[in-house]
């Protein structure tokens, strides 16, 4: 399993990020530049993925499900350690 710390997060640039936390929680506050596909939906949404991208959620949980049931299918899929709780107790910015 790829993972992650969210000091590598703020220094990528060039790969997508998938929220899969649901619209609530999304809005509630964000990392910022993240999209949003929410666990529930995701079955639905697949065509929407890019082939390669980072994942995260509120702590790390669900990203991991979703990597490990999106790997199988060809997705390069990299889990968020701690996910945006990590994000906002490391002090980076938060997207609302």
């Amino acid at each position: 399993m790829d993972e992650i710390t969210v000091a590598e997060l703020a220094a990528r640039t060039d790969t997508p990020l998938i929220d899969v936390r649901e619209e609530a929680e999304f809005a509630a506050g964000r990392v910022p530049g993240a999209i949003n596909v929410p666990l529930s939906q995701l079955g639905d949404r697949l065509e929407e993925l890019p082939p390669e991208f980072d994942v995260i959620c509120k702590i790390g949980g669900r990203s991991a499900q979703v990597q490990a049931a999106l790997e199988p299918r060809g997705y390069a899929v990299t889990n968020v350690m701690g996910g945006t709780d990590a994000w906002i107790e490391a002090g980076y910015e938060v997207e609302k």
